[in-house]
């Protein structure tokens, strides 16, 4: 089957599966905050003396907003919102130190956003090491933020180096000005080259790129030229991202209409040309929609087949516990979900009243968590495989049954206990899980809530 004709078959509404169960199909009826606090206890014994825990944390702020973005944000300029926002990040942290039994052994640690970096370098050193005195760092802890290159100076980059801060990752999109001018994201490539060049100075030993391919006027020879210089500067890592258009949930995108966005068959060969420029330059593909050069840690933890995916996406490093700080943000330990609330007002007013700012999360089912662990062989592994007594399970054994077609159209090669991701498949992860993915098709939604898997 040829390329137009997979991308038209497949080209539908998909979650992007960093978590089983999606967001919009938690069983938020069976959940409260007093199983919360009992299922992060248990996982918390468990985690924190094998793996450490993994802490994120959600810095909303932006000056401007950029349309493309799918983000939870807060517009505004008035820096006088970063220290009562920390405060509250601190004390929320505190709610869960006090139902942790032994300090917190912390593995991974992610700042991001909104822009991290609209914060003062002396306001995130407070945050960090009011976040850090009450825990331990482990051996292999890896702590992590994103920035914009326009407000990240160089005290930001030595501020967080110091403080142990050694991956960092670029918000660039698109270099070409009329794609920037109508996304509102300004960043010249001498700003990300500076940003780049100094962060490497101070010891920083990764740093990624995201770009964006299906933004709206974007062109061939723009999306070359932004890669070129992108291939020039060399990041350890890239993610390039399909331009998810969702007007419906984040208004800012009425900015331009669908007759400014690459049709679905120039979106594919945009895709497609950045694809190969990526891998004639060195860089290996991993996963769903990153690249990497082979001395990335991504890589390695793909070829040792230890890359796991979370809320923050792909990480080479494990941990049962992760811990979201701030507006919006999702904890995970591994059998339950929790969001927080995802105004600044209501989080803060919840936080500072001494109560977690949790309103809806998900008790995973067994049932659950086995279709879990297969998602996330598929989506970090390319493969999966699985025992007759899984097979027993009718929603497991049916979404098997459903991949048949996959196989028949070459996305996948499907043997009785096995599945592997063929070449063709690597560009349809998100369709292959969605055949899996029971709460999905035992409730089909009445409107969309995902981006198209293109």
């Amino acid at each position: 089957m040829n390329t137009s004709t997979l991308t038209k078959r497949y080209q539908v509404a998909a979650p992007r599966y960093t978590s089983y169960p999606t967001v919009p199909y938690w069983d938020e009826a069976g959940f409260n905050v007093e199983k919360w606090s009992q299922a992060i206890v248990n996982a918390f014994n468990i985690s924190n003396h094998q793996d450490g825990i993994s802490l994120y944390i959600h810095l909303p702020f932006c000056e401007d907003l950029c349309t493309y973005c799918g983000c939870n944000t807060r517009i505004t300029k008035n820096h006088g919102v970063e220290k009562p926002y920390i405060d509250a990040l601190l004390k929320e942290w505190q709610l869960y130190i006090k139902l942790f039994k032994d300090k917190p052994v912390i593995r991974e640690l992610h700042l991001g956003g909104g822009t991290p970096t609209f914060f003062s370098a002396d306001n995130l050193e407070f945050l960090i090491n009011g976040l850090l005195k009450d825990a331990i760092l482990h051996k292999d802890a890896e702590f992590s933020f994103e920035a914009h290159p326009g407000n990240t100076t160089k005290t930001h980059l030595i501020t967080l180096g110091n403080l142990g801060f050694k991956r960092l990752s670029l918000g660039i999109q698109d270099f070409d000005p009329v794609v920037q001018a109508l996304i509102n994201r300004f960043q010249s490539v001498e700003q990300v080259e500076s940003t780049t060049k100094l962060a490497r100075k101070n010891g920083y030993t990764s740093i990624n790129y995201d770009l964006i391919y299906g933004l709206p006027h974007q062109t061939f020879t723009g999306l070359s030229n932004t890669i070129e210089e992108v291939i020039r500067l060399k990041p350890d890592r890239i993610a390039f991202y399909s331009y998810a258009h969702v007007p419906w949930v984040k208004p800012g995108q009425r900015r331009y209409t669908e007759k400014d966005l690459p049709t679905s068959e120039a979106k594919q060969e945009l895709y497609k040309l950045g694809r190969r420029l990526l891998k004639e330059n060195g860089y290996l593909e991993i996963g769903m929609d990153h690249f990497t050069l082979k001395t990335d840690s991504l890589y390695r933890a793909e070829k040792k087949g230890t890359l796991h995916r979370n809320f923050m996406g792909y990480t080479h490093q494990y941990s049962r516990v992760m811990v979201g700080l701030g507006v919006s943000s999702i904890s995970d330990t591994w059998n339950a979900f929790a969001q927080n609330v995802k105004t600044v007002e209501n989080y803060m007013e919840i936080v500072n009243g001494g109560e977690f700012p949790v309103f809806k999360g998900h008790i995973l089912t067994e049932t659950d968590l086995l279709i879990r662990k297969h998602i996330l062989n598929i989506m970090c592994k390319g493969y999966t495989e699985w025992t007759s007594k899984e097979l027993e399970n009718e929603a497991f054994a049916k979404g098997i049954e459903k991949m048949r077609w996959l196989a028949h159209d070459g996305l996948i090669m499907l043997s009785p206990m096995q599945l592997q991701v063929t070449a063709i498949g690597k560009k349809y992860l998100r369709n292959i899980c969605m055949s899996l993915d029971a709460r999905l098709w035992e409730k089909q939604p009445e409107k969309q809530l995902f981006s198209l898997a293109d």
